[in-house]
């Protein structure tokens, strides 16, 4: 990690900003710092799901961004909800791959996942799971070149009751 810009106090916004370089180790950096982040600002009760939201994005940002150059994560508290922000160099948008319901041919055996490198449904899982846990999600192209990838959490009131029955349902 490179720095980071923290805010917070009355009426100060929440702002975590972090640069890092474009490493494996990073997703598991991060999820620490925003557990422990989300914590300090008194909203672990979201902790979990950014947490793996974060994961996700950044995992995502490392495997695209070229040549191991910078990622940036910037995690910001707002009145009812939290926005985590990841951003790589890459023009590369990332795409959906896996529906968010299972089919019978995802359940058949598959002789091929004995072959090495092979990665069938082990991959394209991050953008399910970034939709299912967030209040909205997006890509961000940024100029001249990359995008910040986000995603937006609500921390109280109806949003944040209808991600979590969206979830809860969606388990059943």
């Amino acid at each position: 990690m490179y720095g980071g810009a923290v805010g917070a106090g009355a009426g100060t916004a929440l702002v975590l900003d972090m640069t890092f370089r474009a490493v494996r180790t990073v997703p598991g950096q991060v999820r620490g710092l925003v557990t422990s982040r989300l914590a300090a600002w008194g909203l672990d009760g979201v902790g979990d799901d950014v947490e793996l939201i974060a994961s996700e994005l950044v995992t995502n940002s490392v495997q695209h961004a070229p040549g191991r150059e910078e990622i940036r994560v910037r995690l910001t508290g707002e009145p009812d909800a939290v926005v985590l922000e990841v951003w790589d160099s890459s023009d590369v948008r990332p795409v959906r791959k896996l529906p968010l319901g299972v089919t019978g041919e995802e359940a058949a055996p598959d002789a091929a996942a004995l072959d090495t490198g092979h990665d069938a449904f082990t991959r394209g899982r991050g953008l399910p799971i970034v939709e299912a846990l967030s209040e909205s999600w997006g890509v961000t192209p940024t100029a001249p070149h990359g995008k910040w990838l986000w995603a937006r959490c609500a921390t109280g009131g109806p949003a944040a009751d209808v991600a979590v029955r969206h979830v809860l349902s969606s388990r059943s």
